[in-house]
């Protein structure tokens, strides 16, 4: 499997797991809003925000354009 494939699979992995916490009623709004604190939340979508990037300049170096 390529790196970009794995990284697909991992963020579709960490959506389940969002959507799963966010039926269960896992954390509080002022969670789903905190980008910047050091909840399990923040840090999450911090590493789902990387990933995506990495996903967006790995699709831009293959079509050989710039953002």
């Amino acid at each position: 499997m390529s790196e970009k494939q794995e990284i697909i699979k991992q963020m579709l992995e960490m959506q389940r797991k969002f959507i799963d916490l966010e039926q269960k009623g896992e954390f509080s709004a002022e969670e789903y809003y905190d980008s910047d604190g050091e909840t399990e939340l923040a840090r999450f979508k911090r590493a789902y925000d990387e990933l995506a990037i990495k996903l967006v300049d790995m699709a831009h170096e293959e079509k050989g354009s710039h953002r």
